[in-house]
């Protein structure tokens, strides 16, 4: 079934935040059909409200709304209701913006107009890479752990801890940093991180990557600016600290 919760057999229940009605009842009708539960906000401090008080295991946000637009409404629900994987609905088409919603912690991007079918595309592939960050039934023991300096990352739980304060990392930034350090001292280049953390669908925002890079730098290094977990190889991409 396409619409499995994370947590258990329920169906996933998205959250679809917009201002137009109209394209929230289209997208909530198609998604029952297709076998998810919804709820909908038609503006940013609904959706914050529902986000903090009901399950929800992906947000559909729309970025242009009056009061409290898309990405002040982001930060409100990464406060309250941390990293429930986010999707950006947009006419905003620029790079720039892209990059902007992603830094913020946004798992994808799909410019208005789009199709219910990419969109539904879209919902899976954000879904499958949340699933398989979160698994259902965490291993026991300390399988999947890995210690690198004062970073703990416990991949079967989804958990960074860093001096034993747990760091909150989206599904994407886990699947890098996971890949990161499983390997110290090994070269990924942008391309290879964009496969892991995205798939082969995201082929051509590899730039996308630096901006994700840039988001750990932030939550995982002592000094963002002299980073000593994820280092640059210029002209190639990233790789974790042999040191560290």
């Amino acid at each position: 079934m396409h619409g499995l919760g994370r947590n258990g057999p329920r169906p996933a229940a998205i959250l679809i935040v917009d201002d137009e009605e109209s394209i929230v009842r289209i997208v909530e009708n198609h998604l029952i059909q297709e076998g998810y539960a919804t709820h909908r906000a038609l503006s940013g401090r609904e959706a914050v409200e529902i986000a903090a008080s009901r399950p929800v295991d992906l947000i559909l946000l729309d970025w242009m709304m009056p009061g409290m637009n898309g990405l002040d409404t982001l930060r409100s629900i990464r406060e309250t209701a941390g990293e429930i994987p986010v999707i950006f609905l947009t006419a905003k088409s620029e790079e720039v913006d892209k990059l902007l919603g992603l830094e913020l912690g946004a798992d994808d991007y799909i410019t208005k107009p789009f199709s219910l079918r990419e969109l539904t595309a879209r919902i899976r592939a954000v879904l499958r890479r949340s699933a398989k960050a979160r698994p259902a039934f965490p291993e026991d023991g300390d399988a999947g752990v890995l210690q690198r300096g004062h970073l703990r990352i416990d991949v079967s739980r989804h958990c960074v801890y860093a001096n034993d304060a747990e760091i909150a990392l989206t599904p994407t930034e886990m699947k890098i940093v996971h890949a990161l350090a499983s390997r110290p001292g090994r070269v990924f280049s942008r391309l290879q991180l964009l496969e892991i953390a995205l798939g082969m669908e995201y082929e051509g925002y590899e730039r996308s990557i630096d901006t994700h890079i840039l988001n750990l730098r932030k939550k995982i290094e002592p000094d963002p600016a002299h980073p000593v977990y994820i280092l640059t190889v210029f002209g190639v991409g990233y790789k974790f600290g042999e040191r560290s």
